[in-house]
């Protein structure tokens, strides 16, 4: 028996309790956590944004050691630190094959097996695949890659999800080049990366947007050189900030219906606006057909940062080793389990960067 936090029920209180995991079977790997990052789409499953099977463990942003694997694992063994991989590609749906691994089809269906039980006997899902807000955990071999060299286990929770996606979004989606303007909305765990991803690929003026006026500091030392309180003038202020054309690109964090209009209007013309933020389906974003041909920017969704974990941990590391990305500085609380309800509040009213459970 391990601890963990369990989902029960969707918009259910999360429930800190024991589960009893299986052993691992073929092609399976146990693993001792060492560290979980609280992030958005863990909230997005407890409230029904993200739609997967529950009654479900959640995390899917950690670290760890492995304990044991099953039949054929040979690519890490006992001893072993590894990063979890919450969306592994299959190599060979119709978007793998075209190089697309971050909309692999077949990413998330490991979420619908059963993963554990609670001492009643109720089955457990793994809520994105690596349930990685507890002791220990059970996974499929592909949601494992060894952490990289010189890269401590509690900072390297945070390139499972919030590094790879900041970072995939200024790199990969974005494309920022140097000298380019960016403007970040959310300075969250996620904005908090593409700070300072945009401040490796070096962009010029940074701006970062957020309804927390306490966050500045954070921003400030993640690479924004001029920081906003969110307001009805906020794609004003960031043309004023930028030569009045505004930002060559816009980095939307929140999933915000409100938060995607004024990222599309802070973009200069011609300019690229990228919505990383999970919003619900309620949230409508319109534009009138005459704005799109008259300002000839595009606007586009960021998945998982259109990364590849296998390409783009080694990357990730280099930087972390250079000293040009902090993956300390993401973090502003840690906590044990029994802290995430309270993590999750803290993220609803805006407070913070990262949470971490230390285990």
């Amino acid at each position: 028996m391990v601890r963990a936090a369990v989902l029960p029920a969707v918009g259910a209180p999360l429930e800190i309790t024991d589960i009893e995991l299986p052993e691992p079977g073929p092609g399976r790997v146990r693993i001792r956590l060492a560290a979980a990052g609280v992030c958005h789409s863990d909230l997005s499953l407890t409230d029904g944004t993200m739609r997967l099977p529950v009654p479900a463990v959640l995390g899917h942003e950690g670290a760890g050691t492995v304990l044991s694997v099953g039949e054929g694992v040979t690519h890490v063994a006992p001893g072993d630190g590894v990063v979890l991989n919450w969306a592994p590609s299959c190599g060979g749906c119709h978007h793998c094959r075209l190089g697309e691994v971050w909309l692999c089809a077949s990413a998330l269906t490991g979420a619908g097996g059963i993963h554990a039980r609670t001492a009643d006997g109720t089955d457990l899902h793994p809520g994105l695949n690596v349930a990685a807000f507890a002791e220990e955990t059970v996974v499929a071999a592909n949601c494992v890659l060894p952490v990289p060299d010189g890269i401590p286990l509690t900072d390297a929770a945070l390139l499972g999800c919030a590094v790879l996606t900041g970072y995939g979004a200024v790199h990969h989606c974005a494309r920022v080049r140097a000298g380019e303007s960016v403007v970040v909305f959310g300075v969250g765990g996620v904005g908090l990366a593409v700070l300072q991803s945009a401040r490796i690929a070096g962009a010029s003026t940074i701006v970062a947007v957020d309804v927390s006026p306490e966050k500045e500091e954070l921003a400030r030392a993640a690479g924004a050189t001029d920081y906003l309180v969110s307001a009805a003038t906020t794609a004003r202020d960031v043309r004023g900030l930028t030569d009045g054309q505004g930002a060559d690109v816009a980095v939307e964090c929140v999933g915000r219906a409100a938060t995607i209009r004024t990222a599309w209007e802070s973009t200069r013309r011609g300019g690229r606006t990228t919505v990383v933020g999970i919003g619900g389906k309620d949230q409508q974003v319109t534009f009138n057909a005459l704005e799109l041909f008259h300002w000839g920017r595009t606007l586009s969704g960021c998945v998982y940062g259109n990364c590849d974990p296998v390409r783009d941990l080694p990357v990730l590391a280099e930087h972390v080793r250079a000293g040009r990305l902090d993956l300390g500085s993401l973090v502003t609380t840690r906590i044990t389990l029994d802290g995430i309800p309270a993590a999750f509040d803290s993220m609803i009213a805006g407070r913070g960067g990262r949470a971490l459970v230390v285990f």
